[in-house]
């Protein structure tokens, strides 16, 4: 006698089975819009006077004593130096290096925290930080306040950031500012995954020269203090207004 096999379809839980009933009630939608609006208010209100920053991105696992832990304070200290104010994903990790190499040289450090199920905590290298429910609203402030994007080595969530912010250069919605990855042997196959996409006339070669690769810090902040001083003017924020509250 055949056994007939067990089925292998996996078995959905209500919350994922209402992801896949279409629509919500226009009164949840309308609630999300507030949330939302809520969010990047929140955010603004936060990050308004934190600038004129550099942004840093890479993974949340890395722990003191890492290479990259150590190589991601090191750009914290040199972006002080530099005159910008650190900002990150306000987590552990490359985040939590570079605030921490940023305090520590005496600058300013900003976060910008994603609310996670296993409650993701602000490091405590932050002299302010704002926690953000919606990743897709956190990538707009880490981009927002920023001049340049330094990219050391990360997981999904690195790549999605480095992806999205060279679209947002490439297509010009954004400033051309200086993307910098940190970690030549890390990246070394996506770059060479980035010459084949220009063999594949899926991107240009001009598109490669958005990117700096580098592992020398000192070679990074030169070029990204070139290239700043080439092409921009670095405008300190407006005075804060009493009559709304305004933190500096």
């Amino acid at each position: 006698m055949v056994k007939t096999p067990k089925s292998t379809i996996p078995i959905l839980n209500p919350k994922e089975i209402q992801y896949l009933e279409g629509p919500k009630s226009r009164s949840t939608e309308l609630l999300f819009i507030f949330r939302v609006m809520k969010e990047f208010l929140k955010g603004f209100r936060a990050l308004h006077f934190v600038g004129p920053c550099i942004t840093v991105f890479g993974s949340a696992r890395f722990k003191e004593g890492h290479r990259y832990y150590e190589k991601a304070r090191e750009v914290g200290a040199a972006i002080a130096k530099l005159g910008f104010t650190t900002m990150t994903g306000g987590g552990p990790g490359v985040m939590e290096a570079a605030n921490r190499g940023a305090r520590e040289a005496g600058g300013k450090s900003v976060g910008c925290n994603i609310v996670l199920p296993f409650e993701q905590k602000p490091n405590p290298y932050l002299d302010r930080w704002v926690n953000i429910r919606y990743f897709f609203v956190r990538k707009v402030m880490l981009l927002k306040y920023s001049y340049a994007f330094v990219v050391l080595p990360g997981g999904w969530g690195t790549m999605d950031e480095m992806f999205e912010t060279l679209t947002l250069v490439q297509t010009k919605v954004i400033h051309r500012f200086p993307v910098v990855l940190i970690g030549t042997d890390y990246y070394a196959e996506l770059m060479d995954y980035l010459h084949f996409m220009v063999s594949q006339k899926t991107i240009s070669p001009d598109d490669l020269q958005l990117i700096k690769l580098t592992d020398s810090v000192e070679e990074a902040m030169n070029h990204i203090a070139g290239y700043i001083s080439n092409h921009y003017k670095v405008r300190k924020r407006s005075s804060p207004l009493w009559w709304l509250m305004e933190k500096v």
